[in-house]
């Protein structure tokens, strides 16, 4: 590993002075992933600058118009052990618990698994499909964006020189609506996804048509993709096997897997399709149960 010097500002004032020295800099919200990176020389920089130190990044909370703000660097252990997150947000839960293992999870955080931008990582298709925007800062101020403008390529992310991502927000889902998150991998523990989905809906008041879809999928393509045409294939139907059996495929079309060790192109794509109605008939049951 080379030597690089250790910074953990306690205010994003100091981060962002640390930032703009004009030192390369790698930011560390748990540090699971870019502490490897750098060991095996993938990554370089003069300075770590470690966020845990920061108390915005580390806090959570329900805005009034019901929308929980996470903190980058809020450890994934401590999002889901909240009971209330939980029951408000069963979809985030699905993703948070399966990010690294429980020997890093008291670390690894949302916005570490974000901004590591790899196109298996769990939290995206997670946060995509509940319309989750990403506060991003730097010293002249703040901006939003949805979480799927955040990716611009494997290991790349949209984030500007001095600017840091700040927090996740994730609106709530409203009656009759819920998401549901799931991934193939080939061990139990501790591996990363040749397959992922997330979908999320919306029924009407009777429970008999869906009035709102989105089908978000992982590892096969250079980001995280949204599937439009799975979603088209859902409004305005009812929740059947067979209009779930149509938005699979078309989610299958939108995929654009590639085969490399870990899986081929076409068991990807026909993995996509499963994994799709799996998540549609999560994200039913728990739906019609939302209040």
């Amino acid at each position: 590993m080379e030597a690089f010097a250790y910074v953990a500002p306690k205010s994003l004032a100091e981060a962002y002075t640390v930032l703009a020295n004009g030192k390369s800099s790698q930011l560390l919200a748990g540090g699971t992933d870019v502490i490897v990176q750098l060991r095996e020389g993938r990554r370089h920089c003069d300075q770590v600058i470690d966020l845990k130190h920061i108390p915005e990044l580390m806090g959570m909370r329900w805005l009034p118009d019901g929308t929980l703000e996470i903190g980058a660097a809020k450890p994934l252990a401590e999002i889901y052990e909240d009971a209330e997150v939980a029951r408000r947000l069963p979809g985030l839960i699905d993703a948070a618990s399966l990010i690294g293992g429980i020997q890093v999870q008291s670390r690894a955080s949302l916005g570490g698994n974000l901004c590591n931008a790899s196109p298996a990582a769990d939290s995206p298709p997670a946060l995509m499909v509940l319309g989750a925007r990403l506060v991003i800062g730097s010293s002249s101020g703040t901006r939003e964006l949805p979480v799927e403008q955040f990716f611009a390529g494997p290991g790349r992310n949209v984030l500007a020189p001095g600017e840091l991502l700040l927090a996740v927000k994730v609106p709530p889902p409203g009656p009759h609506a819920a998401s549901f998150y799931l991934r193939f991998i080939p061990r139990n523990e501790m591996d990363i996804a040749v397959a992922s989905a997330g979908a999320f809906l919306r029924l009407d008041a009777t429970g008999g048509r869906i009035e709102a879809a989105r089908v978000a999928l992982g590892a096969v393509g250079p980001t995280p993709l949204m599937s439009a045409g799975a979603a088209a294939a859902l409004v305005g139907q009812a929740p059947t096997r067979e209009v779930f059996e149509k938005a699979g495929a078309a989610a299958a079309e939108t995929a654009t897997p590639i085969t490399d060790m870990r899986g081929s192109a076409a068991q990807r794509r026909h993995l996509v399709s499963v994994l799709t109605i799996r998540a549609l008939e999560g994200a039913l049951q728990r739906a019609r149960e939302a209040r």
